[in-house]
C-alpha cells in the first residue's frame, strides 16, 4: 500500500506538527532575562565574598590578643584593596556599613584605637575572688595602630559616612593623642587618616580645630629632633589640608592661613600657601612627586630660619 502523500502548503514547504520558530523579538527578551539572571547571581556572590570577608577580619580585629588583632586588620586592608578596584564592590561595601554588625569603625575605636586604660580595668578582690575572671586586653602595639588607621583611611576615603561615624568616637581626639605619643609608624598613618577624616567634613575639622591640632602639627614640623621623614610628611600634612580649605569660607578651619603665620612666621607662611597650589591637573603620581618636593622646601625653609 502505497503511503499517502503530503498535502503542500503555501510556498510549496511540508506542513507539521512541530514548534512553530521563534521570533527575533522573543530571543531577545529570552537573552535579556538570561543576562538578568547571571546578573544578579554575580551581584548575589560578590555580597557574600563581601560580608565573609568583613566578618572574618573584624572578628579577629576585635580579639582580646594583639597578634590576632593584627591579623585581622591586615585582612581588611586587603580586603579593602580588592573593594576599591571594582564600582560594584564599593556599592555594597557602602551597602555593608549601614548594617551594624559589619560596620568596621565602631571595631577600630572599641579595640585598637581605644584608650589605653580601658584595655587594662582595675583589678579588684571581687574579681580575684570571684567566679568570672576580669577581662584584660592585650595592649595596642604602634604595628597595630598603623594598621587600624590605614583601615579607618580606607573605610573613610570609601565611605564619606564613615567619617561621620568616626566623630562619634571622637576620633580627631583620639588621632591627635597618637600623633603626640605614638611611633613613627603610627605618626606616619596617623596623618594620613587625619586627612581623610577631614576631607568635606566640617565637624571634624571644628573637632581639628579645638583639639589644637595645628599646633601639634607644627610643633613635630619644627622639632629637629624628630626623624625626617615625620617632619616631611608633617609638611605634606599641612600642604594638603590648606590647599584643601583654600577658597572655603564656610570652612571651620578657614583662618587657618593665619594660623600658620602665627605659627610659622609670615615669610615661611607665604610659602607654605604658595607651595600647596601645587598642579591640580597632573596626573596622581606627578601630584605625589610635586607634594614632596614642595614639602622637602618648606622643611628647608624652617631649617634656615
Amino acid at each position: 500500500m502505497n503511503p499517502k502523500p503530503i498535502s503542500p502548503v503555501s510556498g510549496g514547504e511540508p506542513s507539521g506538527s512541530g514548534l512553530p520558530p521563534q521570533s527575533p523579538e522573543t530571543d531577545a527578551a529570552a537573552e535579556a532575562v538570561v543576562s538578568d539572571l547571571v546578573t544578579s547571581l554575580g551581584r548575589r556572590r560578590l555580597y557574600r565574598e563581601v560580608t565573609l570577608a568583613l566578618r572574618s577580619g573584624l572578628r579577629e580585629a576585635k580579639a582580646d590578643f594583639s597578634f590576632l588583632r593584627t591579623r585581622g586588620l591586615r585582612g581588611l586592608i586587603k580586603f579593602l584593596q580588592s573593594v576599591a578596584c571594582s564600582d560594584e564592590s564599593v556599592r555594597l561595601f557602602r551597602h555593608s556599613q549601614t548594617i551594624p554588625e559589619l560596620q568596621v569603625i565602631p571595631v577600630l575605636f572599641q579595640n585598637t584605637l581605644s584608650s589605653p586604660k580601658d584595655n587594662h580595668p582595675s583589678v579588684t578582690l571581687d574579681h580575684v575572688f570571684g567566679v568570672d575572671p576580669v577581662k584584660i586586653n592585650s595592649p595596642a602595639t604602634d604595628n597595630e595602630v598603623s594598621l587600624a588607621l590605614r583601615v579607618l583611611e580606607g573605610c573613610c576615603l570609601m565611605y564619606s559616612r564613615c567619617a561621620s561615624q568616626a566623630q562619634k568616637f571622637k576620633a580627631i581626639k583620639v588621632l591627635v593623642n597618637i600623633l603626640s605619643t605614638r611611633g613613627a609608624l603610627a605618626r606616619a598613618a596617623c596623618l594620613d587618616a587625619l586627612i581623610s577624616l577631614m576631607l568635606d567634613s566640617p565637624i571634624n575639622q571644628k573637632d581639628f580645630d579645638e583639639c589644637h591640632g595645628l599646633e601639634r602639627v607644627a610643633d613635630i614640623l619644627k622639632d629637629e629632633d624628630v626623624d625626617e621623614n615625620i617632619r616631611l610628611k608633617c609638611g605634606e600634612f599641612l600642604l594638603i589640608l590648606i590647599g584643601h580649605v583654600h577658597g572655603k569660607e564656610n570652612s571651620p578651619i578657614a583662618h587657618i592661613h593665619e594660623d600658620i603665620k602665627q605659627l610659622f612666621g609670615e615669610k615661611c607662611a607665604s610659602l607654605i600657601w604658595a607651595a600647596s597650589q601645587f598642579g591640580s591637573t597632573l596626573d596622581p603620581d606627578q601630584r605625589q612627586t610635586a607634594l614632596q618636593i614642595q614639602a622637602r622646601r618648606v622643611l628647608e625653609s624652617l631649617e634656615i630660619q
